[in-house]
């Protein structure tokens, strides 16, 4: 039902309609003065999407009903979580897909035997620190952005601070409550569903929607050192020799698991963060603090909520949860595809010769690997267990996103990918639109067995977007 009255009756909406059966908030149309923006809510506002219905389950059974009726409508369908794709996949990434918005499914239980929680798959990653904190002091490892919803973050990766400790949001998922493209509602793990739980670990999006995930669960750190130093400079070109320390010190293949370190680049300079999981003696015991470029600015932290929110803070945050315009291009990096002296150089004076058109940009690179690798690159769907470093470019329009700034972010990825001899690849969560061949890019030596899962549990492709997972070709 539409707030300014019926709304024009169509095989999906009478059958959409039939599920909700007078609920309010259940589902909306496009004919709703408030379906963009508080029933869409596009968190890229550069990509213009329009969905043909968005609804919000209040259960499995629900979820189960909507795909049914967009089976039976010829329509695709796309799960949202937090809805933080920066090209809206979340929404479909093309008109006329049908939204499963999972706001509403917030269960959350802890098992305090064996400390697996079960979290509900709508469920923001500000409430999964919460919840679990307030259910035994317990901890899982996230990004950053409190916003974002679990949905997404753990079926594509989830890479943050803890990573390298305790590897990505995906890798402490045990077992999932999915409903599948039959509208069955199934649990997946490694002993039960187990091709769908593979591909579901990686590349979700295209396999079903998740309505609860099991995860397995740490106790929260003890002392937490958190490090930020910002460097003010005149251009970027002085920020060569401070790169490549920071790079060899992530290269190191010894490198404590207990830290973890983003260096973020903006208009005026950097910001180098880093998080260590210990004391300020084993902190200092390590030898990172003397390796890690210009000085040594450290805070100790007993707190994990209050770590917590100092990396929200230090992660841009308004780019967490304000709706912008903006370009993000980004890349992932073996050990034997870091940045030469040469590419370095390059980069910093491409970034100060451009026409920037904007003076909101980020180039964030961060450091992967730990415990991440120890998974081997055939256990999950995410392909990225070899790398040890990411790199993303974020252009913001203010208030509306320029062609310069688009060309900018692109100039960056080129001026790297130039310098590189191999084909370097990206994270599926920081999704690029502008990828030429992007199902090899995000999934590479796993593509092939989820086309293959895919043809099995979803051959008519009914969970799509433009970069998702397709069937593979059958003879």
């Amino acid at each position: 039902m539409s707030i300014m009255g019926q709304s024009p009756s169509t095989p999906l909406s009478d059958c959409l309609n039939a599920v909700c059966n007078g609920r309010d908030n259940c589902v909306a149309y496009p004919d709703n003065p408030l379906y963009q923006v508080s029933w869409v809510n596009r968190y890229n506002l550069d990509f213009p999407v329009t969905p043909v219905a968005v609804t919000r389950p209040g259960s499995a059974q629900d979820v189960s009903d909507f795909i049914k009726c967009a089976v039976a409508n010829n329509v695709k369908v796309q799960p949202k979580s937090g809805g933080h794709s920066y090209a809206n996949y979340g929404l479909g990434g093309t008109d006329g897909e049908l939204v499963i918005d999972l706001v509403n499914l917030q269960n959350f239980s802890m098992d305090t035997n064996t400390w697996h929680a079960t979290i509900g798959g709508g469920t923001k990653l500000n409430d999964v620190t919460n919840r679990l904190h307030d259910n035994g002091k317990r901890a899982i490892s996230h990004g950053t952005c409190p916003g974002v919803g679990i949905g997404g973050h753990a079926t594509i990766g989830g890479l943050g601070p803890s990573s390298r400790m305790w590897g990505s949001c995906l890798d402490h998922v045990i077992e999932v409550e999915v409903v599948t493209a039959d509208g069955t509602i199934q649990r997946a793990s490694e002993t039960e569903n187990s091709d769908l739980f593979f591909a579901l670990k990686g590349a979700g999006a295209g396999f079903g929607v998740i309505t609860e995930f099991v995860v397995k669960t740490h106790p929260e750190p003890g002392d937490v050192v958190q490090y930020s130093f910002s460097l003010s400079l005149d251009s970027h070109k002085d920020l060569i020799d401070v790169f490549q320390k920071w790079q060899d010190l992530i290269s190191d293949p010894n490198l404590d698991r207990r830290f973890g370190t983003e260096f973020v680049m903006h208009e005026l300079g950097v910001i180098i963060t880093a998080t260590f999981y210990g004391t300020e003696d084993e902190w200092k015991a390590t030898g990172i603090p003397d390796r890690i470029p210009v000085g040594n600015v450290s805070v100790v932290i007993d707190d994990w909520l209050a770590v917590i929110a100092q990396q929200a803070e230090d992660a841009a945050l308004w780019l967490s949860e304000i709706r912008s315009a903006f370009t993000a291009r980004s890349l992932a990096f073996r050990p034997d595809e870091t940045l030469s002296l040469d590419t370095i150089t390059k980069l910093m004076n491409y970034i100060d010769d451009a026409d920037r058109g904007t003076l909101l940009w980020f180039l964030i690179f961060d450091a992967t690997g730990g415990a991440i690798s120890d998974i081997p690159m055939n256990a999950t769907a995410y392909s990225h267990r070899d790398k040890i470093m990411f790199c993303q470019g974020y252009g913001i329009g203010i208030p509306t996103l320029t062609q310069n700034t688009k060309d900018f972010i692109t100039g960056i990825i080129n001026t790297i990918q130039g310098n590189t001899v191999q084909a370097l690849t990206t994270y599926p969560g920081y999704v690029d639109p502008a990828l030429q061949d992007p199902q090899v890019s995000y999934w590479g030596p796993n593509l092939n067995t989820l086309g293959q899962i895919k043809s099995k549990w979803d051959p008519n492709d009914l969970f799509h977007n433009p970069q998702s997972v397709r069937p593979a070709e059958t003879d």
